[in-house]
């Protein structure tokens, strides 16, 4: 019979201390990322603010611009806007600058670029470019507007 030898004594102490160097290493590691995550969660929601703003601005331009009974003003504009959409900031409110430009490509035809930047990053942009739609006309012009630059 073959004799064997059993070791029943557990773990010891460097072992021990193994496992717990390991374990610290690891949690250190993970505690490395959060201010990256933290910083990359900021930019994704500023993003999709951004991208919120600009949609609904050149939507708006837009719909200036297609009524044939509005005034089409080409320049460029500028505003700050405020993602609580209230006068006055909010406590963590962000600010957004806005920056809209329509210039004339031909007889009844715009272009509108808008820029919506805020602290830290240069932005965000999109191109638009509009006609007139004789079927977007209000009845008779009751009430003529000016699209702003």
């Amino acid at each position: 019979m073959l004799n064997l030898r059993c070791n029943n004594r557990g773990i010891s102490l460097v072992e021990v201390v193994i496992a717990i160097f390991l374990t610290t290493v690891g949690v250190f590691a993970v505690l490395s990322l959060q201010p990256s995550a933290w910083r990359t969660a900021a930019r994704s929601d500023h993003m999709g603010r951004a991208a919120g703003i600009l949609h609904k601005e050149l939507e708006t331009r837009e719909a200036c611009i297609m009524n044939a009974c509005n005034t089409v003003t080409v320049g460029t504009a500028t505003n700050d806007v405020l993602v609580s959409g209230e006068a006055a900031a909010q406590p963590g409110d962000a600010t957004f600058t806005v920056t809209t430009t329509t210039t004339s490509i031909a007889t009844d035809v715009w272009r509108v670029d808008v820029r919506v930047a805020w602290t830290g990053h240069p932005g965000i942009i999109e191109s638009l470019v509009v006609t007139r739609q004789q079927n977007f006309t209000s009845t008779g012009c009751p009430s003529p507007a000016v699209c702003p630059p």
